[in-house]
């Protein structure tokens, strides 16, 4: 894969955070399609927040398809009639307390990308679209998200 997956990521802007970094290091995927870091070091202001450890787990994990899917043949009529998918996924895991005094539990993130056979070759500006846009929605609407969980409002 072609994800930096080590180093120091910047957080997004958040409120009660400054400057928020997180240093990725190189952690054993359970699968052999993937690859996993672990955060060991939290930066900034983050009052609270811990680094990966046994039982307060901090990880991402990125995974591709075992088998890639490539883009099949037309038709008599010039379609395609099926159109493989390659699945990529993410997962998130962070250990938190749901009170304190008890023991850690794991929240995890997880985001899949199905992304049709053919269009990494014929139409990259526009998957290149979709995750440029994700990338600025999901950091823009950080705080917001953090408040649906907590108020249930969408």
């Amino acid at each position: 894969m072609s994800l930096t997956m080590t180093g120091v990521v910047t957080g997004a802007a958040m409120t009660g955070f400054t400057s928020p970094t997180y240093t990725l290091t190189a952690d054993t995927a359970a699968d052999d399609n993937a690859r996993q870091s672990a955060v060991t070091v939290i930066g900034g202001t983050q009052t609270g927040v811990g680094a990966h450890s046994v039982s307060l787990p901090f990880t991402v994990t990125e995974t591709r398809p075992r088998t890639l899917r490539t883009l099949g043949r037309p038709n008599l009529n010039g379609l395609i009639q099926n159109v493989g998918r390659n699945t990529y996924k993410r997962i998130i895991r962070k250990g938190a307390y749901p009170l304190s005094g008890q023991p850690a539990q794991t929240l995890i993130s997880r985001t899949e990308y199905e992304i049709s056979a053919g269009v990494e070759l014929n139409d990259q500006p526009n998957l290149k679209a979709m995750l440029c846009f994700e990338a600025g929605y999901v950091s823009a609407n950080a705080i917001g998200r953090f408040d649906t969980f907590v108020n249930a409002i969408l």
